[in-house]
């Protein structure tokens, strides 16, 4: 009886290791930009966006300007999956220009 308990134990740890492995992520999920819509250079301003995608995953510099980028990556089951909204400032804090990259299925239909 308890060979039998410790080998069902020892199932049920590995089920669930193997299961919080497939089930990986990194950053935070977020809203993909739609083309036209949502953020513009020149008029969107860092309040807009944090509405919009929430608190970014990362902020930075390029090239002197301000950046704010979003970042989700999934482990998925036949492929990994990842997204990434990098966004540069003005001195006024709004967009100066911004560049969105996915391979999430939703993200690669034809636009």
């Amino acid at each position: 009886m308890r060979d039998r308990l410790a080998g069902l134990t020892g199932v049920v740890t590995l089920a669930l290791l193997l299961a919080s492995c497939s089930a990986l992520s990194t950053g935070r999920d977020f809203p993909s930009p739609k083309p036209g819509a949502g953020v513009q250079n020149g008029t969107t301003t860092k309040a807009d966006l944090l509405r919009m995608f929430g608190e970014p995953t990362q902020v930075g510099v390029k090239d002197g300007d301000q950046t704010w980028t979003w970042y989700y990556f999934k482990k998925g089951k036949d492929a990994d999956l990842s997204k990434q909204l990098e966004v540069t400032f003005n001195p006024q804090g709004i967009v100066k220009s911004y560049s969105f990259s996915s391979n999430f299925p939703e993200d690669m239909k034809s636009r």
